[in-house]
């Protein structure tokens, strides 16, 4: 049997949380950066299940496959829960870690910190020929702290900060952050 995975992701930092994940189970992880062909799929949902469904079908129906897509987020609650289903983008440029962390510090600059509440969100669905997608949805619980604590991780992980580990994402080992992240949930 094949044991091979195709991620609908072209972000760094997500294939390799998801190679590591799906490492301790024997399977080879394929991304889109395997498929330079298949280019770009929009994502123009109005919900994380929305997006993943979107991106998953598509590149089924391209190769043929079983395919697994994410769509993830922050969710702010003194904002609303934005960035949401734009996180990737909130500041403009799709991808651009240091602009979203900035717009999100000065979005909630004079916000105190016991209404930082925050929840990173995470959507996955599996989608294969002939078969009605799968959904799954895991989250974790934190807050936004005022400066970034750590190098690890990346987008919002410096900036999110998990109460009952005294540690933001961005100082978590990627071990850690396997074990009790949104995604890995």
């Amino acid at each position: 049997m094949d044991k091979t995975i195709v991620i609908a992701t072209n972000n760094k930092g997500k294939a390799k949380e998801f190679k590591s994940l799906f490492n301790d189970y024997g399977y080879k992880v394929k991304t889109l950066h395997d498929f330079p062909e298949i280019g770009e799929i929009p994502e123009t949902g109005n919900t994380f299940a929305e997006n993943a469904l979107q991106k998953a079908s598509a590149i089924s129906r391209e190769l043929n496959t079983i395919v697994l897509a994410d769509d993830s987020g922050l969710e702010v609650e003194a904002l609303n829960n934005e960035p949401g289903i734009y996180s990737a983008r909130y500041a403009g440029e799709h991808g651009n870690d240091q602009k979203n962390n900035e717009k999100l510090l000065k979005e909630l600059k004079n916000v105190p910190k016991e209404e930082r509440k925050a929840n990173f969100h995470c959507t996955l669905v599996l989608v294969g020929p002939g078969r009605d997608p799968l959904f799954v949805e895991g989250n974790i619980n934190g807050f936004i702290l005022f400066s970034p604590k750590g190098e690890n991780g990346f987008g919002y992980d410096p900036l999110f900060y998990i109460p009952s580990l005294e540690k933001s994402m961005g100082e978590l080992t990627e071990a850690e952050k396997n074990k009790i992240s949104h995604r890995a949930k």
